[in-house]
């Protein structure tokens, strides 16, 4: 059976995710940060996310994974709206966040992001020194005292695991760092304005495997403070960071559950399927 039979009968079968369950009546009882429900999303004719729905689990690392052009960073977008910005994009469905639908009309994009923080794939430290990339966020939210962003600057350093390596150099250009230290900049960056959720759309894939070791460290600790939501491509990266795992093909969710089920017993002959890489 072709992949795409093997979609067309699975899609019928995708469970609408509610509450804290996850599909098939398997109970999961962390606390919800955000609900999607039914969220579509249309590039002007072409629908690139159909139908989908799932908790986000507060202080967990859910990892988005499945083939290039399956949606998983445009469903990632949806958290903080950054489809916004694409001309000819519209979203419909809802996003749950603290008893607020953040796709209303009536939610401030920019607001919304201080508190849903992303990082990209691509390190993009700003053209400025490293205090000032993360001192930037806060000065920009009202903060003016150079003893409380001095104090900003080195907590959330400490936080990227990045401080020891910097805290001599701070006045230096952010562009000096490594790619990986870049990679951590960034992150240091998104915490600096006091997230309670981060987005990281494949934080890993332009890093060597030394650099990727130390963000995948570095989000097993993040998940202490925040709720975190990966998409990636490497599933042994999904497989060692995330605690849930949604499997995404053709803007579908396939499947939704906890990572040790979806790659030790995945449900789905398409999950076992990619998981065992046979397409994709």
């Amino acid at each position: 059976m072709s992949v795409e039979s093997d979609a067309q009968q699975v899609m019928a079968e995708v469970p609408m995710i509610k509450g804290n369950g996850a599909g098939n009546g398997v109970r999961m009882p962390n606390k919800v940060a955000i609900k999607i429900k039914d969220v579509d999303v249309f590039y002007g004719d072409v629908q690139a996310i159909k139908k989908v729905s799932l908790p986000l689990y507060k202080n967990k690392v859910t990892a988005f994974i499945g083939p290039s052009g399956c949606g998983k960073s445009t469903l990632l977008r949806c958290i903080n709206r950054m489809n916004d910005e694409i001309v000819g994009c519209k979203t419909t469905g809802e996003i749950i966040w603290k008893d607020i639908d953040i796709l209303s009309k009536k939610v401030d994009p920019v607001a919304l992001r201080h508190k849903v923080g992303m990082v990209f794939q691509k390190p993009n430290p700003f053209p400025k020194s490293i205090w000032k990339n993360i001192a930037f966020g806060p000065k920009i939210h009202g903060t003016r005292a150079k003893d409380e962003l001095n104090e900003i600057v080195e907590t959330k350093l400490k936080d990227a695991a990045l401080w020891d390596e910097v805290k001599d150099r701070l006045d230096e250009h952010a562009m000096s760092l490594s790619g990986g230290q870049q990679q951590r900049l960034c992150i240091a960056r998104a915490l600096a304005v006091d997230p309670e959720v981060i987005l990281m759309d494949e934080p890993c894939s332009a890093l060597d495997p030394i650099a990727t070791a130390k963000i995948e460290d570095l989000i097993t600790e993040l998940k202490k403070k925040y709720t975190v939501v990966i998409v990636t491509h490497n599933m042994q990266q999904a497989a060692r960071v995330s605690d849930y795992t949604g499997f995404m093909y053709l803007g579908r969710l396939v499947e939704f559950g906890r990572t040790e089920q979806i790659f030790e017993n995945p449900r789905k002959q398409l999950t076992e399927r990619y998981i065992t890489g046979r397409f994709g």
